[in-house]
């Protein structure tokens, strides 16, 4: 098996990395038969395509402005930020490799078989957040009256702002895509529920919020993901349990998977699962990446994408009001 690890100690840049790893991989798909580990490799192959050919990046991000000045004259008491950027390489290995590990974990679970080969790959080709878009609301203390309850106020805003999305975008290109999910949100509109993941109703682990929808870029033939989410939200998944609560339980939780499946039951979950930890144990001070520096796992200096993403845009709208109640 050859893992991301294996090239991130000569210095070579995000793009040659990934164009080794990714031909590697695939090599050692063909010659091992192995339908998920190509499926993989053409999936870093995405990622190649859109960091050597991103000058679409600047028209897409304008027109993804368009609904940031929507909202800065529809709701201009309102506080808020559009965050844009482009994956990290080792976040997506840990995405891919994860949704495996998680997949055939779950569909053993519920059934005590495997999935087969087919039903994996289709888990990988759903990964189609290599662009992602965040907007994050905050409704000021100033603009509250005695008796407001914030944490609703500001619900109510963000699903008016979900409901709004779709139509928005889709006027100027984007096509919205189906989330695929079984369970559809209760509170969006009948007509948006298709498209979004509603992770305010049903939180997933260690309480992350947030709202995903994602569309089709038929300007730049590409995918986005756009997340909405209030700043209490933001601040759970970016600095609270959400994000940092994890690390030991995950940890477990990654153990019992291990314990369930044994070692030598499922080639595609044994790769997946090795690959995975191999991640997590990897001290980014002895990495050695062109652009991309690091004192510990806390203390990062990433020019290059490797480990925090590339950053598309940031827009900023303070509220206009700070004295008036709304």
């Amino acid at each position: 098996m050859i893992s991301l690890n294996d090239y991130l100690y000569n210095g070579d840049t995000v793009v040659k990395i990934l164009h080794i790893y990714s031909q590697d991989l695939k090599k050692y798909a063909i010659d091992n038969n192995n339908g998920v580990d190509l499926a993989h490799s053409n999936c870093l192959l995405q990622m190649i395509e859109l960091l050597e050919h991103n000058d679409f990046l600047t028209a897409q991000s304008q027109r993804i402005r368009e609904f940031y000045k929507y909202m800065a004259d529809r709701y201009p008491f309102l506080a808020f930020t559009f965050k844009g950027r482009i994956k990290s390489l080792i976040r997506l290995e840990e995405k891919i490799n994860g949704n495996i590990v998680e997949y055939i974990y779950d569909y053993h679970s519920q059934t005590g078989g495997y999935p087969s080969e087919s039903q994996i790959k289709n888990r990988i080709s759903r990964i189609k957040d290599l662009i992602a878009y965040r907007i994050v609301i905050s409704l000021p203390q100033c603009h509250l009256k005695p008796d407001d309850n914030r944490h609703d106020l500001e619900l109510g805003y963000l699903y008016e702002i979900a409901n709004a999305l779709p139509d928005f975008l889709e006027e100027r290109g984007f096509e919205p895509e189906i989330s695929g999910i079984d369970e559809q949100s209760t509170t969006i509109k009948e007509e948006n529920r298709p498209y979004y993941r509603d992770y305010i109703e049903k939180p997933r682990g260690f309480g992350y919020e947030s709202l995903h929808i994602s569309f089709f870029d038929n300007t730049s033939r590409s995918n986005i993901e756009v997340q909405i989410r209030t700043k209490e939200m933001d601040d759970n998944a970016e600095i609270g349990p959400a994000n940092h609560l994890g690390y030991e339980k995950h940890q477990e939780k990654e153990r019992a998977r291990r314990e369930t499946i044994p070692l030598g039951e499922n080639v595609f979950f044994d790769d997946a699962y090795e690959r995975g930890m191999m991640l997590q144990q990897l001290e980014l001070n002895k990495v050695n990446v062109n652009m991309f520096g690091a004192i510990d796992n806390s203390l990062v200096n990433d020019g290059c994408g490797l480990y925090r993403g590339r950053l598309i845009l940031p827009y900023e709208h303070l509220s206009r009001f700070q004295n008036d109640l709304v």
